[in-house]
C-alpha cells in the first residue's frame, strides 16, 4: 500500500507535514475519520499533465465541460484534467497561483495536481478515503488522509483553500465550509463549487430521477443496473441548494463574498443567481469565491 500522511494542526509546514502527530506515517484506513466519503472516482488515474486552459466564458467553454461531463464514468481522468485546467484559469482572475499554498479539499487522488503545480502553486490535497487516496499512485509528501468535516491543518494556513463537486457528498456542508474559511489565512481566497441537487444532475448517476425523490431514484437505478448507485443519496449525496449556499456566505462575517457563479455557464447567465427557483435548476454547479477576513 502506497504511504498515506497525516497532518497535524500544529504544523507549521503544510508541503512538507508528511508525519503523524506521533512521529510515524499513516499507512491503515483506520486512521481516517468516520464522516462519510464522497463516492471514489474509481478507474481512473491522474493525467501527467493538464490540458490547455480554456481561455474564455463563452458557450463553447460550456459545451466542451458538458461533453467532458457526460463522458466522466468511462473518462474520469479526462474530465478532471480538464476541470482542473478550466478551474486555475478561473482562480487566476482572483488571485497568484504562483508561489501560493493551494488546498484542495477532497482532492481524490489528486487529479487536480498537475494543473496546480504547473501553474507555480505548492498543491496540498486532503481525502477521507484512503483507496480513492491511494488511486493516483502519488506517493509524494502533499496528500493528506483526513475528513473535510475536521481538516488536520493549522488554523490560517493556506493561501487558497479550493474544493470541487465535494460539498454535496458530506453529510454537514456548512460544517465543511466553516473549516475551509478556518484553514484560510486573512486575506486568502476559498473557491468553492458543489453539483445543487435541484439541477438536472443534482441526482448523479440516478439524473433525473432524483426529482422524485432520491431514495427512489436510488432504488430504481439498482433495478436496472443490478448495483447501488456510487453516490447514494443519504448517505454519500445530499441534497445542497443555490438559496441555502447564498445564504451562508452572505451571512457569514468571516469573509467577503467575491463572486457567486453558474460554473459550467457562460458569464452572461449570473443573472440567474437572483431568481428564485430558476436558479435551482438552471444553475447546474453553482462555483463561489470568498476572501478571508
Amino acid at each position: 500500500m502506497a504511504e498515506t500522511v497525516s497532518a497535524p494542526r500544529e504544523s507549521p509546514s503544510i508541503p512538507d507535514a508528511h508525519a503523524t502527530a506521533g512521529g510515524g506515517t499513516t499507512e491503515t484506513p483506520e486512521t481516517a475519520p468516520t464522516a462519510p466519503a464522497r463516492a471514489p472516482r474509481s478507474g481512473a488515474t491522474p493525467t501527467g499533465s493538464a490540458p490547455a486552459p480554456i481561455a474564455s466564458t463563452s458557450i463553447g467553454r460550456s459545451v466542451r465541460l458538458f461533453r467532458a461531463a457526460r463522458r466522466e464514468p468511462v473518462d474520469p481522468a479526462g474530465f478532471y484534467s480538464l476541470l482542473a485546467a478550466d478551474s486555475v484559469h478561473q482562480l487566476s482572475h482572483f488571485t497568484t497561483l504562483a508561489g501560493s499554498l493551494v488546498l484542495d479539499v477532497g482532492g481524490g487522488p489528486g487529479y487536480f495536481r498537475s494543473a496546480f503545480q504547473q501553474a507555480g502553486a505548492h498543491y496540498v490535497w486532503v481525502e477521507p478515503d484512503i483507496s480513492e487516496l491511494s488511486a493516483g499512485g502519488i506517493v509524494e509528501p502533499g496528500r493528506v488522509l483526513g475528513s473535510a468535516l475536521d481538516m488536520p491543518f493549522a488554523t490560517a494556513s493556506v493561501d487558497i483553500c479550493y474544493s470541487s463537486n465535494v460539498l454535496e457528498h458530506v453529510p454537514d456542508p456548512w460544517r465543511m465550509c466553516e473549516e475551509m474559511v478556518r484553514v484560510t489565512r486573512p486575506g486568502g481566497v476559498i473557491f468553492l463549487s458543489f453539483t445543487n441537487w435541484l439541477s438536472p444532475w443534482g441526482g448523479h448517476e440516478t439524473a433525473p430521477w432524483h426529482y422524485l425523490g432520491g431514495h427512489r431514484a436510488a432504488r430504481r437505478y439498482e433495478r436496472r443496473t443490478g448495483t447501488p448507485p456510487k453516490n447514494r443519496y443519504g448517505s454519500s449525496l445530499f441534497a445542497v441548494s443555490v438559496a441555502d449556499a447564498l445564504a451562508w456566505a452572505h451571512g457569514h462575517h468571516g469573509i467577503d463574498v467575491v463572486a457567486a457563479m453558474p460554473r459550467y455557464l457562460p458569464a452572461w447567465t449570473r443573472p440567474i443567481l437572483r431568481v428564485p427557483g430558476v436558479r435551482e435548476v438552471v444553475t447546474w454547479n453553482l462555483a463561489m469565491v470568498f476572501r478571508r477576513r
